[in-house]
Formats: C-alpha cells, sequence, structure tokens
C-alpha cells in the first residue's frame, strides 16, 4: 500500500529554488529534468518509506525521526507519520547540513 507523500512548504520552495538555480546557470530543460528525477524518488520513497536512511548530523543528536534518501547530490529529508511522508527538505548535500537541519526541523 503507497503512503501519501507531502510536500511541506519549506521543500516546495527548495524544489522551485532548486529549478530556477539550474535553469539559469545551468539550462533551461535541465531544471525541469532533475524535477522530473526527483518526483521519480519520492515515488519510491511512497512505496517504501522506512529504506531510507536516518542524516548522521540528526542520528548524532539521538534523533530518529527523520529519514533520507539520496539522488545526488540531493537529499531529501522525510518523516514517516501513519500512512504519510512529510517531505522537509529537498537541498544539495554539499551545503553546511548541521545549520541547515537545525534552522529547519529542530
Amino acid at each position: 500500500m503507497r503512503f501519501e507523500v507531502v510536500l511541506i512548504e519549506d521543500a516546495q520552495r527548495d524544489l522551485e529554488e532548486l529549478h530556477d538555480y539550474i535553469a539559469e546557470h545551468d539550462a533551461p530543460g535541465k531544471g525541469a529534468e532533475i524535477l522530473d528525477r526527483i518526483e521519480e524518488t519520492l515515488e519510491k520513497v511512497s512505496v517504501l518509506p522506512e529504506r531510507g536512511a536516518y542524516p548522521k548530523e540528526l542520528l548524532a543528536l539521538g534523533i530518529r525521526d527523520y529519514r533520507q534518501v539520496f539522488f545526488k547530490p540531493y537529499r531529501i529529508i522525510y518523516r514517516v507519520i501513519e500512512r504519510r511522508v512529510y517531505v522537509y527538505l529537498i537541498v544539495d548535500g554539499r551545503r553546511d547540513m548541521q545549520s541547515l537541519l537545525t534552522r529547519r526541523l529542530l
């Protein structure tokens, strides 16, 4: 049975910013292509959300409420609650993840 995937407002904004950045700095069609690949990744999460790993930055703090999957170099951070997958972040994993996770999740 599939889980419903819900992008919270911050994650939706992450996608928009990612698309705009790639379209501006790479190629207009490339942004749409990346978004399609991220959507494919989220589709896989909807089928088996527990397959994601715990983010190491949160695990170091003893927090096991969130999981992540990768579409390199992007990290998708989410939380499973009942039959829903709430996506909190979709970001380039090369960023300062400790600060970003602290700001967004804690």
